[in-house]
Parts: structure tokens; sequence; C-alpha cells
């Protein structure tokens, strides 16, 4: 599997991300064979959340993977925490208690990452940095970043925390990708120049945070999948031409148009699929070419200026 550096980091890390919200719709066996495929196809990058299950997917996950000492040595572990039943929650008290279940549950000693899921907004910057600093200062936590969040929300968080933010988890995938069009469309009169994220992008590639794209297959909010959708005639239809092209399926070449950005981001796959977890590792041996990119850029309905 291809890597890249994580943000500013010295971690190196796939290119592909393994989600584990679904993970407990596998029973133990279909759990373990998963977890065992991913690692034979080099994608060792993990991605949790205290919410994913209400915990138990990170109990699943640990006793799929038979979490020890010289396990956890081949894993790269990615969780989130901050969101509550009905609120959000960045205080110092709950980013402490929740790293602590999250260990707990995983059965190890750190995170390699722990990100901010989702903006909270009664948000203290203070509260965050001495939370950050106490999990860094006893090991708990090596990286840290954020999720859907956007720069300023950034820059008020570095204004206090010290540690880099390496991370950011954001909505992106061929259909939805505003913080793509918005900067093709400058100065435009269109509903593509709408900017909704604060040019997030472009922040992200200047600040070295590494853009981790999450529901890579989805239009709108969870309304579906993109691949095989009659919504989508135009799309799918060049997606096959070109993993027919390139002898992948068309779950590759979704992945592939992520990779192809130059913002070197981190898809973070959420299938449960053994094939098609197979199929996403695939699209790190693919380079689109700037025509192919283009091409299924405007077959999605995105209109150039």
């Amino acid at each position: 599997m291809r890597t890249i550096k994580l943000g500013s980091s010295n971690l190196d890390v796939p290119v592909v991300a393994v989600g584990c919200m679904r993970i407990n719709s596998l029973d133990k066996p279909e759990a373990e064979r998963f977890v065992r495929s991913a690692l034979e196809q080099g994608a060792n990058f993990f991605d949790h959340a205290d919410i994913y299950g209400g915990g138990d997917c990170e109990e699943i996950f640990a006793e799929a993977v038979g979490m020890n000492a010289s396990v956890r040595e081949q894993l790269i572990l990615q969780s989130k925490c901050g969101i509550r039943q009905g609120m959000f929650d960045f205080s110092k008290e709950h980013i402490l208690s929740s790293v602590d279940s999250i260990l707990s549950r995983l059965k190890t000693d750190y995170l390699d990452v722990l990100l901010l899921h989702r903006p909270d907004a009664l948000v203290e910057p203070e509260e965050v940095a001495e939370a950050f600093d106490r999990l860094e200062s006893s090991g708990k936590v090596r990286h840290f970043g954020v999720s859907n969040q956007k720069p300023m929300q950034i820059e008020l968080l570095a204004k206090t925390v010290k540690q880099p933010l390496v991370a950011n988890q954001l909505q992106l995938s061929i259909t939805n990708a505003t913080m793509i069009s918005n900067g093709i469309n400058v100065n435009m009169e269109n509903e593509a120049a709408v900017d909704r994220d604060g040019s997030v992008l472009d922040y992200c590639r200047l600040h070295d945070i590494t853009i981790q794209p999450w529901s890579p297959f989805q239009y709108g909010f969870f309304e579906g999948v993109f691949l095989g959708s009659d919504k989508f005639p135009e799309l799918n239809q060049e997606i096959d031409k070109l993993a027919e092209k390139y002898s992948v399926s068309a779950t590759a070449i979704a992945i592939a148009w992520l990779l192809r950005h130059p913002a070197k981001m981190q898809p973070v796959i959420g299938t449960m699929n053994l094939e098609r977890l197979k199929d996403c590792c695939r699209a790190a041996e693919i380079t689109l070419t700037r025509e192919e990119w283009y091409a299924i850029y405007r077959a999605a309905g995105n209109v150039l200026p």
C-alpha cells in the first residue's frame, strides 16, 4: 500500500483508511476475516469513534484483531470524541474521560491519532489545550486533529493548542465536491462559486493538514451511493469506461479520483465487504490523468466556468 505522511507529522500512513463504523454489523468470524484482509492489503490504519455502535465497534475490533502488544505494533489507530446525545462537548473533562474509555475498549495504551468529532459551539480552546497536553505527556495520544472544521475554527484552537493538528476529516466525494468546485468557480455568479467551508481545502494544504474524506461514495447527506445509481448515468458511464481501461472496479476509480488530487488526501472507506475493501485498496496503484480526472468531475454535473 502506498503511504503518505499524516499532516506535518512523521507518521507514515496508508493512503486508504479503514473506517470501522459498521464493524458491529459483522459476526465474530466475519470481523476477524475483515480485519485480517485489511492488514493483508497493507491497510493498517483503522478509523474509530467513541459513538460508533455506542462503543461496541471499538470492542469488536479489538477482539477481532486479537489485540496484544505485538499486534498493536502493526496497527495505526485513530478515534474521535466530542459527540454526546443531543450536544457536542469539547470540555477537558469529557475529552479525557472519552479517551480513557476508548483505550479501554480498544485494549491499548495509546492512540496514534485523536480527532475532535465535529465542532462544538461552546468550545473553550484553553480546555482543549489542557486536555491535549495531558494526553500527550501521559503517552495516551501521539497525534491530534479535527473533524468537519473550517479554517477559522482550526485557527481558534491553534491559538492555544501547541500540538500540530495533522488531520481534518471532511465529507468529500465526486458528487459532494463543493470544496473543490468553489475553488474552480472563483469570482463567478453561480451556485458552484459559493464558499461553504472557508476555503478549507486550500487552508489544509497550506498548513500541512491531511484531509480525510468520509463517505467517498455518497451523494447528498447519506442519500445514497452514486456508483450504479440511475441518478448519475453520465458519471457511471465515465467511471465504468476508466474501470475497464485500468482493469479495476468502479469502486477503485472513485477512490482513485480522490487520491489523484495533489492535496494528498486519505479517504476513509466504510465498507465491510471484503471485495470492495480490496477494490478500494487497488485504487492506490492507479494515477488518473488530468484529462480523466476532469472528465469524471464534469460527468458528475460540475460545469467548468
